[in-house]
Formats: structure tokens, sequence, C-alpha cells
């Protein structure tokens, strides 16, 4: 039994199909579960209620977090610690693995412009810090050798059946209203994003592979050094398009965030688009082989998923 928690976002979708290749045995765990393979097990879970946690892992081999909550710092500081425990503290009892699925918002500042697995953990931000603590709670289990985990961290991602990426919200759905591209920082900066289907396939793999465990892994990612203009203008060039483009100053971030409550949440994470942000992802590349989907194909299939929300087809 592999058993998601989070199934249906960005990265529990193609994490899912993927796993079929391993087992015919998938339980997808979610507050609205839905099947993404026919032999697929539906386990309804708010994770809000821990109670039911425990009864969610049972008889799993492996358990894959993707959860995402809400994007506010104190959703993140009240919710993830002790879902974290209670999620550790079942592996334990039902003696299941445990992958995480996590971001880069631990590394210090000065990684940023050249991310690896042992980048600096050191983050600038409050929202960091609750990833920190994560990384730390599962880490140290594993030193204890109480548990046997690893960490799969990828950059910002983008891709089909992505609804929360920047790419996606603020370019092509903007594009598609003939509305300006809009972004954050500078647009001149090099910005690596990883495609959410690659994440899910190299996740899977890891959560397969024995000697994979008990270490933190980057999933394939772009080695193209793209700047964020230059995946504006590649995106527009696939939808046949001339890009007009908006850069969002950090001060207007603000004055929105006093009438859009989300808002208000990016502004402490803006330095990740004011410097070169490069997802290094050689460790996986080397150890499995996996070449990343490129830019250009990616953007392909991302326009064409948004083309049918789109279209209802």
């Amino acid at each position: 039994m592999q058993t998601i928690i989070g199934s249906g976002g960005a990265i529990g979708l193609p994490l899912a199909k993927e796993l079929k290749k391993y087992s015919e045995k998938i339980r997808l765990v979610s507050r609205n579960p839905f099947k993404v393979n026919d032999t697929d097990e539906l386990f309804l879970l708010d994770a809000n209620n821990l109670t039911k946690l425990s009864e969610a892992i049972i008889g799993s081999e492996v358990v894959y977090i993707t959860i995402g909550f809400k994007y506010d710092l104190k959703v993140w500081q009240n919710l993830w610690p002790p879902f974290m425990r209670a999620v550790i503290n079942a592996c334990k009892a039902n003696n299941a693995k445990l992958v995480f699925f996590d971001n880069v918002y631990l590394y210090d500042k000065s990684s940023i412009p050249f991310m690896t697995e042992n980048s600096l953990i050191k983050p600038p931000s409050k929202k960091g810090e609750v990833r920190k603590q994560l990384y730390e709670m599962i880490m140290n289990e594993v030193q204890m050798g109480s548990l046997t985990a690893l960490i799969a961290r990828s950059a910002d991602f983008y891709g089909p059946d992505t609804n929360n990426s920047l790419l996606g919200e603020m370019v092509i759905k903007n594009l598609m209203k003939n509305k300006k591209a809009q972004t954050f920082g500078d647009i001149s900066k090099i910005h690596t994003y990883t495609y959410t289907p690659d994440a899910g396939k190299a996740t899977a793999l890891l959560g397969n592979t024995p000697d994979a465990y008990n270490q933190v892994w980057h999933v394939p990612t772009t080695k193209e050094k793209l700047t964020n203009q230059q995946w504006i203008d590649l995106i527009a060039e696939e939808m046949d398009l001339q890009a007009k483009i908006q850069a969002v100053p950090k001060w207007v971030i603000h004055m929105l965030g006093i009438i859009i409550p989300i808002m208000r949440e990016f502004p402490e994470m803006a330095y990740q688009n004011e410097m070169d942000y490069i997802f290094d992802s050689s460790k996986f590349e080397k150890r499995f082989g996996e070449i990343p989907t490129t830019p250009g194909d990616g953007v392909k299939e991302m326009i064409k998923y948004f083309r049918r929300l789109n279209t209802g087809r």
C-alpha cells in the first residue's frame, strides 16, 4: 500500500499516476479524494482533524506528504507542526516509510542563486522557519533510527493541473484575457521552475528506491537558465501573442494586501524574485539518469491545460 496525503493537488495528482507503475494498492487521502487510477482506494480526511490520520496510514508501506495548507503564515505555524508530528508518529506506529515533498523556503538567502541539497539551512522568512522546523522533525527521527524517510524538494513549479503557479495564474490566464502578464520582482533575473509531471515521477521513483531514503533530493529541474522575461516570452510565443508585461512592485503588493488577504503573504518571500534563482538537481540526474522536461515542452502542456479549463473540453 502506497498512500498519498494531499492527493488531489499539483504534485499529488501526477504522483498517483506514476505510482501505478509500482503498486496496485494506492490510497488517496484528502478532504475531497477522487480516483486517479481505477483501483485507487479513497480516504476522506480533514487535515485539521488529526484523530483520523493514523487510520489513513494503517497498512501503508510508504506515505507521501504532498498536502498544501492555506498560504497564510498563522495557518502554517498552527497546523504544520502538529500535523507533521502526527504523521511521523503514525508512520512509526505502522512501520511505514515517509516521503515529504518540500520547497526551498528553508534555504539561506545567499543560497538562492544556486541551490543544492547541501545549501545552508538558514531561512530568511517566517514561512521558511516553519519549513525548517518540519525538516528538523523528520531528520531528527531519521538520525535516531526511529523513522525511515526522505525529503523530495522542488523549485517553484509549473505544468498541467497546476492552478497556483505564478506562470499559470499571472501569465497564461492574463494573456488569455488579453491582459498584461504580471510578475513580481526583477524579470531580468534567472528563475528555474520544476515541471510538475517530472516532480511526480521523481517522487514515485524515490519512494520506491530503498537506498534513496534518509537523505534530501532535489527533483529534476531544467538546467536552462531562463529569466522570468524569457519564460513569459516563451509562453507568449507558444500562444502566438505579443507579450506585454506589468512588473508589480513590492509597495503595490503591500497596498493590495489591505484588501486582498493572500497578497499580505508575498512580500516576505519577494527576495526569491529579486535575484537569480537556480535550482540544481544534478544529484538526482546522476543517480537515476532522468532528464528534466525542457521549458518549451513543459510550457506547451501547461498552455493546453489552461485552454481546456477555459473551454471546458
